[in-house]
C-alpha cells in the first residue's frame, strides 16, 4: 500500500503560481509511476502530468499542462512536486496525487492509478 497526502494549495490570481506536493509513505517501490490528476466541477478526472519514478522519466502532460507545469521528484524524500506556472481560471479545479504499480498507464490519458491522495482544491481567480 502506498499512501500520498498533498500539500500547499490555494488560491491565487490569474497568471500567478503555485507548488504542489505529494508526500508519500507505506511500500513505495522503483516501478512505481507518480502523478497529478486534477477534476473540475461536475468533470471527469484527467491526467496532469506523470514521472517514472525509478528514471525520472517517462514525463507527459496534458495539452493544457505542457509548457506551463513542471512535475519533478525527490526520490530520497518520497516526495512529488508539481510546479504550475501561468496559472489560468480554468486551472481551477481538485488535484490528487496518485500512484501505480509496475511503469505508468499506457494510455496517458486514462489516468489508472492503484493509489490516491485525498486531494487538494487549487482555485485560480480572474
Amino acid at each position: 500500500q502506498i499512501q500520498l497526502v498533498e500539500s500547499v494549495g490555494g488560491s491565487v490570481e490569474a497568471g500567478g503560481s503555485l507548488r504542489l506536493s505529494c508526500a508519500a509513505s507505506g511500500t513505495i517501490r522503483p516501478t512505481d509511476c507518480m502523478a497529478w490528476v486534477r477534476q473540475l466541477p461536475g468533470k471527469r478526472r484527467e491526467a496532469v502530468a506523470q514521472i517514472y519514478r525509478q528514471t525520472g522519466g517517462d514525463i507527459k502532460y496534458g495539452d493544457f499542462a505542457e509548457g506551463r507545469f513542471t512535475i519533478s521528484q525527490d526520490t530520497s524524500k518520497n516526495t512529488v512536486f508539481l510546479q504550475m506556472n501561468s496559472l489560468k481560471p480554468e486551472d481551477s479545479a481538485m488535484y490528487f496525487c496518485a500512484a501505480r504499480r509496475y511503469g505508468c498507464p499506457w494510455s496517458f490519458a486514462d489516468p489508472t492509478y492503484n493509489f490516491w491522495g485525498q486531494g487538494i482544491q487549487v482555485t485560480v481567480s480572474p
